[in-house]
């Protein structure tokens, strides 16, 4: 049993029909399912079935007594049932859980069309929006290759029951199992007719990687009942874990008698070893929380949970460890993260990575595991399916990885596996994105190769991240781009205009090639000349009423720097000018801080100050005959509001 927090939704009772005899089987095994025993409810719905009695209801809790155990096989058949004997009466719910029962018998094509139909009944759900929003989510979950991950089915340690949830922990892996581990009375569970879960543990050789014989990990800490999804504290003397509902010795239910999961805490006292484990002040009987992680610090803790303002099945929260050791509110993760689905074991890395594992996001099959660069409860997470091998139709989960190390585990209920559920070892090796960007000069004219001119490669903060002079052929390029990221390629030449290329780099790696062109001028630069003219420069646009320097003029003003850098001995004044429109001296004061502004900018990107000075020339210097009380049109009022860089020394 991966304790999956599978909170169920209310299913209607749809009887009409069936005789007293079969009502009572049926009202037995309804209360065994609610309960959760699905084993021991399933035995009764198949008897009433064989006995030629159907409805919605029957076909629902039969396909999910299935379902929640991951045998997909057998729930296919039910929902299949369900789907075409009672469309008028099913909820929508169920074409999504068909949907997912396809996804991991890879039947992917009739799983989309109940995901479409899903969709058309409930637009608003999320995973009916996502998938809207992903029609080729196999493509794009193929498509991920930053990572590869070598995987490794550890059959040493595991065994023909369940196990699952690996934690790493001072030499030894730590990880739920239900394995017959002999000396005592083996307790059933009903979930799925499967022992109850225990804590064990494992050493890892250092050099050889090679694993121990499994033994429990604590007795202080294992129960009678289920526990299993440790953390450890940073120096590991305290450890958060999943059990049942079962403090000092009293087994708790809710009101409708079902005993829910909490997260427990244990300290290792020096001599004395584990604590007795309490449980956290967040917990309740009525709602389930597990699957507990801390963060790399040890301030915030990350749990599965379906407490109120939960979204779906099963959401992710996090709560605030704070210095005294008490605990703040639990905050949801937000719509970003949760849906109408189940979310659930997260785990965070050193590095600030979220993993969990998901049945609402579009994924493979089952639980899929998912990660995102986790700063806050932002709505703009980009959500990633890690992809294969990690994830299969099936149900993959419980994902750990040592961000130092680069060695993880994961766990899945897979059939190559050895048990109902089977933990495998990965190592993740990262995919060098290594973006070449080249190209040749060229006469914009003639098309010949140009050589000497200044090439930069400058990234989306205009800073220059490599320069080179082009070679005879008009060859350049550059080896230092990083994957997803803007870059500028310029390249200028004294007597000639500048030619530059924005493009961003794709996730892998590839060559770009982009030719730059550059267009002879009619003179070389002098004193005296303009470079917002000779530059063909866009104009400096500021914000109305402001003096700040925008993104687009910072771009602009990056050729005029260049230019400046390829004339070590060039002085030149910036001049600002602003239409008639205003109040005289409002304008001249206002242009004189654009100046002052533009000059600021040049100073600050490594021009000497000596090299430039500027002022505000507000209306004194019209181009035109559009002065104070004219009529003149925008087109001619725009002449006037202008930017310009006299050379002053060469």
């Amino acid at each position: 049993m991966r304790l999956h927090v599978y909170i169920l939704t209310t299913l209607f009772l749809v009887a009409g029909g069936i005789g007293f005899a079969q009502e009572g089987k049926i009202s037995r095994a309804d209360k065994k399912f609610d309960q959760y025993a699905f084993v021991d409810a399933r035995k009764i719905y198949l008897d009433v079935v064989e006995k030629g009695y159907e409805s919605a209801d029957l076909f629902q809790k039969l396909a999910d007594s299935y379902y929640f155990n991951a045998e997909y096989t057998s729930a296919e058949v039910w929902y299949k049932k369900l789907i075409d004997q009672y469309q008028e009466e099913i909820q929508p719910e169920y074409y999504f859980r068909y949907a997912q029962t396809l996804r991991a018998l890879k039947n992917y094509e009739l799983s989309d069309a109940m995901m479409t139909k899903f969709n058309q009944l409930k637009d608003t759900d999320t995973r009916a929006t996502l998938f809207a929003e992903s029609p080729d989510y196999l493509r794009e979950i193929s498509e991920y290759k930053k990572s590869k991950y070598i995987l490794e089915d550890i059959r040493s340690i595991n065994s023909r029951y369940s196990d699952f949830a690996p934690t790493e922990f001072e030499g030894r892996l730590i990880f739920a199992s239900s394995r017959d581990s002999g000396g005592g009375v083996r307790r059933i569970h009903k979930w799925n007719n499967q022992p109850f879960l225990d804590l064990f543990q494992t050493r890892v050789g250092e050099e050889s990687g090679s694993f121990s014989k499994p033994s429990k990990f604590n007795k202080q800490l294992n129960s009678k009942f289920h526990e299993s999804t440790t953390t450890f504290s940073k120096d590991g003397n305290t450890v958060y874990f999943t059990r049942n509902n079962y403090t000092k010795g009293t087994y708790k239910k809710d009101k409708n008698g079902t005993n829910k999961l909490k997260i427990y805490k244990s300290t290792r006292e020096e001599g004395k070893g584990w604590t007795e484990a309490v449980e956290l002040p967040f917990n309740s009987d009525e709602y389930s929380t597990a699957h507990p992680s801390l963060n790399a610090d040890n301030t915030k803790l990350y749990f599965a949970s379906d407490m109120e303002g939960t979204v779906g099945l099963s959401d992710i929260w996090v709560v605030d460890i704070l210095e005294d050791g008490t605990y703040g509110t639990p905050v949801n993760l937000g719509p970003s993260i949760n849906t109408e689905g189940r979310e659930t074991f997260p785990f965070m890395s050193k590095n600030g990575n979220l993993y969990f594992a998901s049945d609402g996001h579009p994924g493979l099959g089952g639980l899929d595991v998912y990660v995102t660069s986790f700063q806050s409860q932002s709505d703009e997470q980009e959500i990633i399916n890690v992809g294969k091998p990690i994830n299969s139709s099936y149900d993959d989960f419980t994902f750990i990885l040592n961000d130092d190390t680069k060695i993880g585990y994961f766990a899945s209920n897979r059939k190559t596996g050895m048990g109902s559920d089977d933990i495998y070892r990965f190592l993740q090796e990262e995919i060098p994105c290594d973006i070449l960007v080249k190209g040749k000069v060229l006469d914009k004219e003639s098309g010949a190769p140009i050589q000497g001119a200044t090439v930069q490669l400058l990234d989306s903060e205009n800073q220059v991240v490599s320069s080179m002079l082009s070679e005879a052929n008009g060859d350049y390029n550059f080896d230092t781009a990083n994957c997803e990221e803007q870059y500028i390629v310029r390249a200028i030449k004294e007597t000639f205009n500048g030619d530059e290329v924005v493009f961003v780099t794709p996730d892998e790696s590839t060559t770009i090639t982009n030719n730059l062109q550059l267009e002879l001028t009619q003179k070389p630069i002098e004193v005296g000349d303009d470079l917002t003219i000779l530059l063909d420069l866009n104009p400096i646009y500021f914000d109305f009423d402001r003096f700040n320097i925008r993104p687009d003029a910072a771009l602009e003003l990056e050729k005029v720097i260049s230019v400046m850098k390829q004339y070590p001995n060039m002085v030149i004044d910036a001049r600002s000018h602003t239409d008639s429109r205003g109040i005289d001296s409002y304008n001249l004061s206002l242009s004189d801080k654009r100046a002052k502004s533009t000059v600021e900018y040049i100073i600050d990107q490594g021009i000497e100050s000596h090299r430039i000075s500027g002022a505000g020339y507000g209306e004194t210097q019209l181009v035109n005959d559009c002065g104070n009380d004219s009529n003149c049109s925008e087109e001619e009022h725009q002449l006037n509001r202008r930017s310009e860089f006299i050379v002053i020394k060469k």
